[in-house]
């Protein structure tokens, strides 16, 4: 499986393009269809902000022109690749970077081998992805900040709100169950009171960790504040939302978190509830919150859910 590897400075791709246009009219081939390529890029891939969007449309011109099968983007700052088409035999793959940022890494596929010339022209194109590519970036950094909280990495209440809405819609509309679980961690302010906010800080971060550890890349985990943390768990029903919520206290309990050497134990109180018809965003939440609240009457460090 062929694979062809370079890495791109966008500075040096627009000379490349500049190259392409001679290279074509030397082997014959028709340089309108080219410039046409390039000015539909420069054009349409200024309309969006969004970076699936923007690799899609830049996907879309290259087939046409280049006959291109897939195309798949990585970053380290994206839990999964982006991929439009299929992967195809042969691939030529690029590290782009501009000014010293880095933007990514692109891979283009297809069933038969590319030429030089191709290469040229692909590596000349992705000077039109520089300023809408890093501006996607950007807008996804933004949105990650704004939704995200800053200690954690977990979704922010204003994340839960959003996407908790969003869910209820897709779950009344699809008929699929959709549950939700609140957890709350015993006895943290000791943490905080005992060792100080620095410690208490590091131990959130390992809960959060060791439970996103324990979660589908579907569910979703959110900090509503201090120690009290939501899971979206979409398409599941109360018996395996109870098994989730099990699964997490259990990893909690085993969690080996240490401060200055020493270990110290940590548990977590849960309750869930599951989308009824006549639920809304805060209903659902309450319910959930409310047997969290019961597992902290009943004993802490356990689960309590639908009766």
């Amino acid at each position: 499986m062929p694979v062809q590897g370079n890495t791109i400075d966008f500075d040096s791709a627009r000379v490349k393009l500049g190259q392409t246009c001679s290279q074509r009219r030397r082997n014959g081939k028709p340089n309108v269809t080219l410039q046409d390529t390039r000015r539909e890029l420069t054009q349409t891939l200024q309309t969006s902000l969004e970076l699936e969007r923007v690799l899609g449309m830049f996907y879309n011109a290259l087939r046409e022109l280049l006959y291109i099968d897939g195309l798949e983007y990585r970053h380290t700052g994206a839990a999964s690749p982006i991929l439009h088409g299929h992967y195809g035999i042969h691939r030529c793959s690029y590290r782009m970077s501009h000014a010293g940022d880095y933007l990514g890494e692109l891979q283009l596929s297809r069933q038969t081998r590319f030429d030089e010339a191709e290469l040229v022209s692909i590596e000349g194109l992705l000077a039109t992805l520089l300023f809408p590519l890093r501006n996607a970036l950007l807008y996804r950094e933004a949105l990650t900040c704004a939704l995200n909280d800053a200690l954690t990495g977990a979704g922010n209440r204003l994340a839960l709100n959003q996407n908790l809405e969003r869910d209820i819609r897709s779950s009344k509309r699809s008929g699929q169950p959709l549950s939700l679980l609140v957890l709350d961690v015993d006895h943290f302010k000791s943490v905080n009171d005992n060792y100080g906010h620095a410690y208490g800080d590091e131990a959130l971060k390992a809960v959060v960790d060791c439970v996103t550890a324990t979660l589908r890349n579907v569910d979703g985990l959110y900090r509503l504040g201090g120690e009290e943390f939501v899971v979206l768990l979409n398409n599941t029903d109360a018996d395996a939302c109870n098994l989730v919520a099990e699964r997490i206290r259990q990893s909690i309990e085993q969690l080996q978190f240490q401060i200055d050497g020493q270990p110290l134990p940590m548990t977590a109180s849960l309750g869930h509830a599951t989308l009824r018809p006549t639920d809304d965003a805060r209903s659902l939440l309450d319910r959930a919150d409310q047997r969290m609240y019961a597992a902290k009457r009943n004993g802490r460090n356990r689960v309590v859910g639908e009766e």
